[in-house]
């Protein structure tokens, strides 16, 4: 069961429900949810890969259990991965079975030639709109959701969650739909255990975002820059700053940079942190445990698996120290990945103890192994990040929606297009 301890910065919601009936539990949670949907137009934006569909065992589940909700106005599926319009249709038939009578159902096809089209002609405008990825799916799917001009609250969650359920997504929502909050924007987090292994999961948050983040809030406040300091604080007030869970308002949205690499999700944190004050963030316990599919280390390939993500995310951050002063070079890069080395010990450590009262497998010697690596990850990100480089973010909605008036008319024209032929 969850303790009570709340962060400095941001609102911490617990799983407390956990302690009475669960069944019990979720039904008011529900009677709540669709109390607000009077008031509140609640939209799920599904980012999700076509390979997803084919193999559907897991987003079957996901797909049952979304089904059996009554409080969603409108379900938006970003669809990735697709090409080819046989794979479109395929989709559309199978998330249609979401469609009610009052909850819109849409299927937006990034990578077919209508949205393609207009994602170029952006281009030729001067305004980037990134690369293929789960970052692009869902920039495009927030911009035909903003030229509907219907949702308040949107959630979005990703497509692989094994351990899926009801609670999970109205716990996501709740906390921005409740009109007696002040949130406008709230992060899920969770114990990422594996039944089958009995094994902590969860790599990169544990061994290396989290100690990471640590070391650079320690010696921003070190070298004295309080600011920076804060900003680290911040993204260490999250107890899985990777999730890929989180519910905010439309009017937040529309101002938010979306990174299109793996720096999605600390990327967003960021333009929360500067968009809101931090009584408007929360973090929520979503699940007892959560369980998805799991990446590679891929230690000797920079572009795919752990090694892709942590570059990534260093890449950001250190992007984010230049871009706020701190005058980087190989000698202070070179501090850092050894101080966030030792600091990554600690923590093995300190996992080993929890993993050894709970019964679980832990593996001493792999989890060092992998903070070493992880070490090695960061002097490539710095390798990658020298020189003048901006981190990879395509323009909020308000900056397209400005420099071209007609960009939401267009899309809303292409997104509708595509489901009538289809």
């Amino acid at each position: 069961m969850a303790d009570f301890h709340q962060e400095p910065q941001i609102t911490t919601l617990h799983g407390l429900h956990e302690a009475f009936d669960a069944d019990h539990y979720l039904t008011r949670l529900e009677c709540k949810l669709e109390a607000h949907a009077k008031q509140d137009h609640m939209c799920l934006l599904l980012p999700s890969l076509f390979s997803e569909i084919s193999n559907g065992d897991v987003l079957d589940r996901i797909v049952e259990r979304i089904a059996e909700v009554r409080y969603l106005r409108s379900i938006v599926v970003a669809l990735g991965g697709a090409p080819e319009e046989q794979q479109f249709r395929e989709a559309q038939a199978y998330f249609g079975r979401l469609a009610r009578s009052d909850c819109l159902v849409r299927v937006v096809w990034v990578d077919g030639p209508r949205v393609q089209g207009l994602l170029s002609e952006l281009g030729e405008r001067g305004i980037p709109t990134g690369q293929q990825g789960k970052g692009q799916s869902v920039w495009v799917t927030l911009g035909y959701l903003f030229a509907r001009a219907e949702a308040n609250t949107i959630a979005l969650h990703d497509c692989d969650i094994v351990t899926y359920d009801r609670t999970m997504l109205g716990r996501l929502i709740e906390p921005v739909a409740n009109p007696n909050n002040a949130f406008q924007f709230c992060k899920g987090y969770y114990a990422r255990i594996s039944p089958s292994e009995r094994s902590m999961k969860g790599r990169v948050t544990r061994l290396f975002v989290t100690p990471f983040v640590d070391t650079l809030s320690r010696v921003m406040c070190n070298q004295g820059l309080p600011e920076l300091q804060r900003f680290f604080e911040y993204h260490r007030g999250f107890k899985y700053p990777l999730a890929g869970e989180f519910c905010f308002t439309s009017d937040l949205a529309r101002g938010l940079n979306i990174a299109y690499d793996w720096g999605l999700e600390v990327a967003t944190l960021s333009q929360v942190y500067d968009q809101l004050t931090r009584r408007q963030v929360a973090q929520i316990d979503l699940a007892a445990n959560y369980e998805h599919k799991h990446q590679e280390l891929s230690p000797d390939d920079t572009s795919k698996g752990l090694h892709r993500m942590v570059v990534d995310i260093a890449k950001f951050y250190l992007t984010y120290m230049r871009s706020h002063g701190v005058p980087l070079d190989d000698a202070y890069v070179d501090m850092l990945l050894h101080t966030y080395y030792q600091t990554a010990l600690t923590y093995v450590r300190k996992y080993s103890y929890d993993a050894d009262v709970n019964d679980l497998s832990y593996d001493l010697y792999q989890e060092e192994a992998a903070a070493g690596h992880f070490r090695g990850f960061l002097w490539d990100a710095w390798m990658q990040t020298k020189g003048p480089q901006e981190a990879k973010l395509i323009p909020s909605w308000n900056r397209v929606a400005y420099s071209f008036p007609l960009v939401y008319e267009r899309l809303l024209e292409a997104v509708e297009a595509d489901h009538v032929s289809a």
